[in-house]
């Protein structure tokens, strides 16, 4: 069996967008017309989300390949912030830890654990900052990208802890309007209006780099969950392809409850490796997740 690369570890189970946004243009600037409103959203009271991925392929089903687990809660700003009634007094600290498990880690000693840390403006739903820890086996990078959105640019850097005097990776993009990372995206798309039969094109940056992606709402559906019995969105997300933020085949489904939490209930990826099934087992609504604390350096 082929080994699964890194880069479908995490990417493949949050590569979930926002908004539709422009073509990459290089050295241009941001020219937002993005309004200041600032709404309060189910998940910004705190809530934690426990998902379990599986693999099934010829003869291997359901194998468990990771688990994932998604938080969400308000920080609190500087006080002068709080002057500017336009504007959210608080920013919203968003985070999504992936890590390897089961017997697939142990038959292939696949090993690995991601955690990217995302700061969010309520109010435009534009993500701010993005931090990320990737350990995969021996291999451990750190990550940084700072949005500026009044330059409309994106700075991202990546070291290796294991080797400080190395020179880090340095990656810079311009972007227009309000963008995603692929954990901010999972969130926006939340309060995004959902119709079948609509697509709309994201905009989102990973690793300094700025993809446009088509959407597309396949269907409502009734399926069991976690949850019980409910409605479901289905929305497939157009990752794949030359140019996109997933080079090769594949197809890539994510199923949101229909109301007003839109809690994502199931994903699944079609790929070469095999389908993953990304199953919602666990909700947790706790004010008290929106402690002030941080993984990542």
């Amino acid at each position: 069996m082929k080994s699964i690369p890194r880069h479908l570890v995490f990417g493949l189970l949050i590569v979930l967008f926002a908004i539709p946004g422009a073509d990459l243009v290089s050295g241009q600037t941001a020219k937002s017309s993005v309004p200041s409103v600032v709404r309060t959203r189910s998940f910004e009271q705190g809530e934690e989300l426990f998902y379990v991925a599986e693999l099934s392929r010829s003869l291997l089903r359901k194998i468990d390949v990771a688990e994932f687990r998604f938080t969400a809660h308000k920080e609190v700003l500087h006080e002068k912030r709080k002057l500017d009634n336009t504007r959210a007094a608080y920013s919203l600290k968003l985070t999504g830890d992936v890590t390897s498990r089961g017997f697939f880690t142990r038959l292939f000693n696949l090993h690995f654990r991601e955690r990217i840390e995302s700061i969010v403006d309520p109010a435009s739903f534009s993500v701010q900052k993005t931090k990320r820890l990737d350990e995969h086996g021996k291999r451990v990078r750190i990550s940084e990208a700072v949005y500026d959105h009044a330059k409309g640019t994106v700075s991202w850097t990546e070291r290796d802890p294991n080797n400080p005097n190395s020179e880090p990776r340095v990656v810079s993009n311009s972007f227009i309007g309000r963008i995603q990372d692929v954990l901010s995206a999972i969130y926006y798309l939340r309060t995004h209006p959902l119709e079948v039969g609509k697509t709309f094109e994201v905009t989102i940056s990973n690793s300094g780099r700025v993809y446009q992606v088509p959407v597309h709402v396949v269907e409502k559906r009734r399926m069991k969950t976690v949850l019980g019995r409910v409605e479901t969105f289905q929305v497939d997300p157009q990752v794949f392809g030359d140019d996109r933020l997933i080079r090769g085949k594949g197809q890539f489904s994510i199923w949101l409850v229909n109301d007003s939490k839109r809690i994502p209930a199931k994903a699944r990826i079609k790929t070469e490796y095999g389908t993953f099934d990304i199953k919602l087992k666990k909700v947790i609504h706790n004010q008290t997740l929106a402690a002030n604390t941080s993984n990542l350096p």
